[in-house]
Parts: structure tokens; sequence; C-alpha cells
């Protein structure tokens, strides 16, 4: 497993329906290490801190085997990495695999995997279309959000490392299956209710879940 692009950016305009609002989600490659903070990456920035940011979406893991899927949909875009607004584009580490509380090390700086990504409205308008929300959530191809346990270092090339993992995890696939309404073994709910990591919104969305069985 190893990162292929490391992007950062700050805030611009985007254009959606008629309405214009500031975005995060252009991103630009860098070249060389970056410093990894508590709350992001160095030049990086969200633009809207009631849904985005914050120290349990510190840093956006976007799977590079993603991207053929979406050339597929998209065929007269060119795509390149960063596309989804992702911090790191990554290779080999897939949301079926990341169990929520798991950590990896990446350069010189700790992460824990904390939840996926629930696409709004600034990606439709950085697409040009509003369909691009629901294919993005039913697919499954989140992408990962990642917490700073401890800050450091990285840079295009390193390589990603388990610190840790779950036994028997909820992954972020998990998440997303629970989102998209398919209906998930009692035990693996109650095992994400175990999880420390766990943000309080998925915690409501698995107490539902059980309280349903």
């Amino acid at each position: 497993m190893k990162i292929l692009s490391v992007q950062v950016g700050r805030p611009r305009p985007v254009t959606f329906g008629g309405h214009v609002a500031q975005t995060g989600i252009y991103k630009n490659p860098v070249h060389g290490p970056v410093r990894v903070g508590t709350l992001n990456l160095d030049g990086d920035e969200q633009a809207d801190l009631t849904v985005h940011g914050g120290v349990n979406k510190a840093v956006y893991a976007y799977p590079s085997e993603h991207y053929e899927f979406w050339r597929r949909q998209y065929p007269s875009r060119a795509l390149e990495w960063g596309a989804f607004g992702e911090n790191l584009t990554t290779e080999g580490l897939l949301e079926t695999d990341a169990g929520i509380g798991d950590m990896i090390q990446i350069g010189t700086a700790l992460f824990v995997v904390i939840q996926p990504r629930l696409p709004c409205y600034k990606l439709a308008g950085k697409f040009d279309d509003k369909n691009i929300l629901q294919t993005f959530t039913d697919s499954g191809r989140s992408g990962i959000y990642f917490a700073v346990v401890e800050e450091g270092h990285i840079q295009s090339g390193d390589e990603i490392v388990w610190e840790s993992r779950q036994d028997h995890p909820f992954t972020i696939a998990d998440a997303m299956r629970l989102y998209n309404g398919q209906e998930l073994p009692s035990d693996l709910l109650h095992r994400a209710l175990q999880l420390k990591a766990l943000p309080d919104s998925w915690r409501r969305e698995v107490q539902e879940a059980l309280s349903q069985k």
C-alpha cells in the first residue's frame, strides 16, 4: 500500500444551480514533504466547517482503484489524482479493508480510520452533475476520512503501513452498506458500538439499525 499523490487546496467559488458557494474540493498536487497537523495538511483548508474538516475529517483519502469506474461514468473528463477533493490518492487501501479504529502509519504521521465520506452538493457542482451524489453514495466508493493521532510529515510515494487493526472490523464499506439501507448482522452492529473512534453521527445510525431488528 502506498500514497500515489498528495493534494491540498484553499477554498474557491463554485457555481451550481444558480448559486455560488465556497469549496475546498479543488486541490492541487504537492511535491515533496507535507506537514500533517491535527486538523489538516499544511496548505489545505475546508470552506464550511459545519460539515467539513474537524478532527474526525482531518485528512481524506481516495483509492486510485476507483478512478476507472469514474472515467467510465465521465468519459469526456480528464480525471487526475485529486479529482474528488482527496488529500491522499492511495493504492492498495480500500474501504473493504479499513476498519473504523484501525491505525496506519504514513511517513512520520500516524492516522486512525474514522468514517466514510458522504458527498455534498459541491461535488455535484464540480462535476456539473447532480446525479453524481447518488451514484457516489450507491457505489460505496466513498473514500476514507482519517483523524491524526500523531503529527508528522508525508509525501507522495510513502508506504502505508498498518499499525493496528481490529480482529473483527466494522469497515468503511460496512458503514456505507448501513447508510444505503442494507441489513447488517446484529453482532457486527454491536461491535461497531464498542468502537471509541466511531463518530456520534454513525453511532446513531447503528443504534437506529439495531432498534429495528
